[in-house]
């Protein structure tokens, strides 16, 4: 299990920080595998490692817990969430459900919301085809799925798909080790980009169930989280 109080990296480039800083390094930490599941967050520790007030990190820390980052125990303090079947099944059911509405929205979506679900999707290959480190594949991996979210338009859809990615990122840098095949990942977005282009919705929202289905069912099996699978969740007409 990791120790906060032995990370070089983990420090901030100003002396005064405020709560949102704060949060957002240790948010950082542990996308990036340096903060493991289950790891202790200790405020006294982070508060000399940052150069903080112990009251900052409080704050900060209580940030993640409303996020689902972190956990807060009685007379156990604050540790980095470990991720549970229940959640990681119940993340990966609602952004089927968001993201197949996203799909469904093409035809009617604006040019700009359709041009950004290409541009990510070249983003991602680009990323991949630059050798970029795990961290940021996973950035621009589920900057796509967003991006078929926006296709909907609707602000409260796209901030339910912004959460769920927080969530599942956290799952994700538990796995870092199994690393899942990006290029055969970038290969299943331009397929669905294809159908959407070809204006196949039906098509496109099946092939999307499918490759949720199977990215969520990887991450479960990587993770080791027994129960798996879930019932698929209703089609968005």
């Amino acid at each position: 299990m990791s120790d906060p109080a032995t990370f070089a990296s983990l420090s901030l480039d100003e002396p005064a920080s405020t709560v949102e800083r704060v949060a957002q390094e240790l948010r950082r930490a542990i996308f990036d595998g340096e903060l493991e599941s289950g790891t202790s967050l200790r405020e006294q520790a982070l508060a000399a490692s940052l150069g903080v007030a112990r009251s900052t990190v409080r704050e900060a820390l209580a940030v993640l817990v409303a996020e689902g980052l972190a956990d807060r125990a009685p007379n156990r303090g604050v540790s980095v969430t470990t991720p549970q079947a229940d959640s990681v099944r119940d993340v990966c059911v609602a952004r089927q459900v968001l993201e197949e509405a996203g799909v469904r929205s093409w035809p009617t979506a604006t040019p700009a919301a359709r041009d950004r679900v290409r541009r990510r999707l070249q983003e991602y290959i680009s990323a991949i085809e630059r050798g970029a480190d795990y961290p940021e594949l996973n950035v621009r991996h589920l900057d796509f799925h967003l991006s078929l979210v926006e296709l909907t338009g609707s602000p409260r859809l796209i901030a339910m798909e912004r959460q769920l990615a927080v969530e599942l990122k956290l799952a994700l840098a538990q796995v870092e080790r199994i690393r899942r095949n990006a290029h055969d990942q970038a290969e299943s977005h331009a397929a669905l980009v294809a159908l959407l282009d070809e204006d196949d919705i039906a098509g496109a929202a099946t092939f999307l169930r499918a490759h949720l289905r199977g990215a969520a069912e990887e991450i479960c099996a990587a993770l080791g989280l027994d129960d798996w699978p879930a019932p698929d969740p209703p089609p968005v007409e």
